[in-house]
């Protein structure tokens, strides 16, 4: 056994410097239970004491709401973003390979068809754009 401060050491845990030793007990009904459950839940808090004295303090209580429809919006947003770029990576291959191994008629005639679909996806990805306006400005 050391000695600290001048006492015995037990073992087990380190004491505390400011402990809680004031307990205080309140009841609700059950309107007012799940009014309370619903906003600690929304506080993110892991801790109902730590929740309580947040509030009675009026200490800042963060917050967080997850909408998984945005969440889902974003999602398939950045997998469209990623193939976006996939489709730049090939498009400049292609013309690559257009270029060295057709002739110049049979290049042109190819050249002409990619270019109709470009256009199509640049309309695909105005309409995109055009959706993402609208929901950032509703949301």
């Amino acid at each position: 056994m050391t000695k600290e401060n001048g006492k015995k050491h037990r073992g087990g845990r380190k004491q505390k410097v400011n402990p809680c030793n004031h307990r205080h007990s309140f009841n609700l009904n059950d309107d007012d239970n799940a009014r309370f459950l619903s906003l600690f839940e929304a506080s993110g808090m892991e801790v109902k004491a730590h929740f309580i004295t947040a509030c009675i303090f009026e200490k800042p209580v963060k917050v967080v709401k997850i909408d998984k429809g945005t969440m889902d919006f974003y999602m398939r947003l950045t997998n469209f973003y990623g193939q976006f770029r996939a489709i730049g990576v090939n498009y400049n291959q292609v013309t690559k390979a257009i270029k060295n191994n057709f002739s110049e008629k049979k290049a042109l005639a190819f050249l002409n068809q990619l270019e109709k679909a470009t256009l199509e996806l640049v309309a695909i990805n105005k309409q995109v754009m055009d959706l993402t306006r609208k929901f950032e400005d509703k949301w």
